[in-house]
């Protein structure tokens, strides 16, 4: 781009390779790195630094830490009898943010795509199995996405685990918490008509 520094327009650039982050977005951050003072910028290189080295993943449940196992793996105060299944790491953040659920988790790393190649073989199935077969699990909480992907996914975890001996059971999905009625979709009313519950 005419008229401007080629570092600035190269940190504008690598702002906008960031999933969601689109050209103005870029300019935005780019400008308030530019304008804050040094010992910010390098606190934020150093971050990013820090999660490219120190980062790995639970060699139990596979989310991301800093130790192995995770802190969730290793809380005593957490009931391990009780998975909770999610595709990816920020899923557990999702839950642990609401706060309400005590049990532990594992993730998959995915979800069934067979265009994109990615089977059971390709997931963290196997090692679900296992923690179910030697770890004492009584319940399984299926918590993928509602599209098809994870819908698959799913029913096919429901298939291979149930003749484990362990219960296994999915999220709620219907209507958000302020949402209108008049505005969902289908698929929406009828997902939160079969997921009632008695009063």
């Amino acid at each position: 781009m005419a008229n401007t520094s080629a570092t600035l327009e190269r940190l504008i650039d690598q702002f906008a390779r960031l999933p969601g982050v689109g050209k103005k977005t870029a300019y935005r951050l780019a400008y308030h790195v530019m304008q804050a003072p040094a010992d910010n910028a390098r606190a934020l290189v150093d971050a990013i630094i820090a999660v490219k080295e120190k980062i790995q993943f639970c060699s139990c449940c596979f989310n991301v830490t800093d130790d192995d196992p995770c802190p969730i793996c290793k809380a005593s105060d957490r009931d391990h009898s009780l998975i909770c299944v999610v595709e990816e790491p920020h899923d557990v953040i999702a839950f642990e943010r609401a706060g309400s659920f005590r049990g532990i988790y594992h993730v998959l790393g995915g979800v069934f795509s067979p265009l994109d190649g990615i089977g059971p073989d390709e997931l963290k199935i196997a090692d679900l199995v296992a923690r179910v077969k030697n770890d004492g699990v009584t319940e399984i909480i299926v918590a993928t996405n509602p599209t098809p992907e994870g819908e698959t996914t799913a029913l096919y975890l429901a298939k291979v685990l149930k003749p484990l001996g362990v219960t296994v059971s999915r999220i709620a999905r219907g209507l958000p918490m302020g949402g209108d009625v008049e505005y969902a979709d289908a698929n929406t009313v009828i997902r939160a008509l079969e997921g009632r519950t008695e009063f």
